[in-house]
């Protein structure tokens, strides 16, 4: 992998804003409501929809420093029929499928599903975690980041390299 090279640089290097506005996603996302296994499952499963081997392989690497089983890693593209899921996980797969599919929309019903499982600040929470990939996804398929790699190692460096 190391021929492989981003097609922009770190954007820090750019546009320095850029890492408080992370931070801040960060803060708001991990404020405890919802498991951070629940957090990754949903962004794992919004880099598969969007086909990103970038988050793909982030999420999954995030899931397993968790201590995550690699059955429920795996089943993630199929977990309508995989055994290994919560029913508050299965209602947070559903949401991000439906926001992220061709014709995005989020019914009463699976709205109501939701609620049986989350409160206000952690639909919220949920929300937010959705959102925040959806910033992160075009960061991925435009820009191109090394796939495994570690914040600052995973962008060229400089303009042009």
């Amino acid at each position: 992998m190391t021929d492989l090279t981003s097609r922009l640089p770190d954007p820090a290097t750019v546009l320095p804003g850029i890492m408080s506005l992370a931070a801040a996603m960060a803060d708001v996302t991990e404020n405890g409501t919802i498991p951070p296994a629940t957090v990754h499952l949903v962004q794992l499963r919004a880099g598969q929809l969007v086909g990103s081997t970038y988050h793909t392989v982030r999420q999954t690497g995030l899931l397993r420093d968790l201590g995550e089983k690699e059955d429920r890693i795996t089943a993630v593209s199929s977990w309508r029929d995989a055994p290994w899921f919560t029913g508050a996980e299965r209602v947070a797969l559903e949401l991000v499928e439906a926001v992220l599919s061709p014709d995005p929309a989020v019914s009463d019903d699976l709205f109501a599903a939701a609620q049986e499982h989350y409160d206000d600040r952690a639909l919220w929470t949920l929300t937010l975690v959705i959102a925040q990939m959806c910033y992160f996804v075009p960061v991925a398929l435009i820009a191109r980041p090394i796939p495994g790699e570690p914040f600052g190692r995973n962008y060229r460096t400089a303009a042009g390299a």
